[in-house]
C-alpha cells in the first residue's frame, strides 16, 4: 500500500501553471538543448520524445492525458521500454511507491518505465529532486508544448519549495530519493 507524503491544496493549482523551464514545440530542438538523463514525465511528451529518436532514461506516464485515455500509437510507443514499474500515486500526490520507482529508474542502466495507476502530474517536481545537476526532466505545459527543466541547484530549490508548501512530509521525500 502506497503512502501518500505530499498533497496538493487546491489553492496551490495555480502556483504550479508557471512553466518551470523553456515551453518547446518541436521535439528535435528540445532533445538538442537536453542534456543526460532525461525524464519524460507525461505518455504525450513521452510519445513526441519516442518518435524524435529519442527514448527517456525514465519515461513516468499514467496512460491519459489532460484526464482522457490516450491513443493506442501512444500506448504501443511506450511499450518500447526495457524496463517497467508499476506503481499506485492518486491524484494530486507524490507517494513513496512513486519517488521509489523514480529513483530506482534512474538507477537502471536500462530506460525504464513508470506506469502510474492513479495520476502523475506532480511527478515532475519530485523528479527534478533526484536528477542530478545537468541532467534534464520534460513535462507537458497543457496547450503549449513540452517544458524543459535543465536541473540545476536553483530549480532544484524551487521544487523543494513547491513540495514544501504543500501538505508533505519534505524531509522524508528527500531521503527516499537520495542515492
Amino acid at each position: 500500500m502506497a503512502t501518500i507524503l505530499a498533497k496538493l491544496p487546491a489553492g496551490m493549482r495555480d502556483d504550479l501553471k508557471e512553466p518551470l523551464g523553456e515551453v518547446y514545440t518541436d521535439p528535435g530542438a528540445l532533445l538538442a538543448a537536453a542534456d543526460e538523463p532525461i525524464v519524460a514525465v507525461g505518455d504525450i511528451v513521452t510519445y513526441h520524445l519516442l518518435e524524435a529518436g529519442h527514448r527517456p532514461t525514465v519515461a513516468i506516464v499514467d496512460g491519459k492525458t489532460k484526464r482522457e485515455r490516450v491513443e493506442r500509437d501512444v500506448l504501443d510507443a511506450i511499450e518500447e521500454f526495457d524496463g517497467r514499474i508499476d506503481v499506485a500515486n492518486p491524484q494530486s500526490t507524490i507517494t513513496d511507491d512513486l519517488l521509489e520507482a523514480i529513483a530506482t529508474a534512474l538507477a537502471d542502466p536500462e530506460p525504464t518505465v513508470v506506469v502510474v495507476d492513479g495520476e502523475e502530474d506532480l511527478a515532475s517536481l519530485p523528479a527534478v529532486l533526484a536528477v542530478p545537476d545537468g541532467g534534464s526532466v520534460v513535462y507537458g505545459q497543457p496547450e503549449e508544448g513540452m517544458v524543459l527543466v535543465p536541473v540545476d541547484p536553483g530549480v532544484r530549490e524551487r521544487c523543494r519549495t513547491l513540495i514544501g508548501r504543500m501538505q508533505s512530509d519534505l524531509d522524508r521525500i528527500e531521503s527516499v530519493l537520495s542515492p
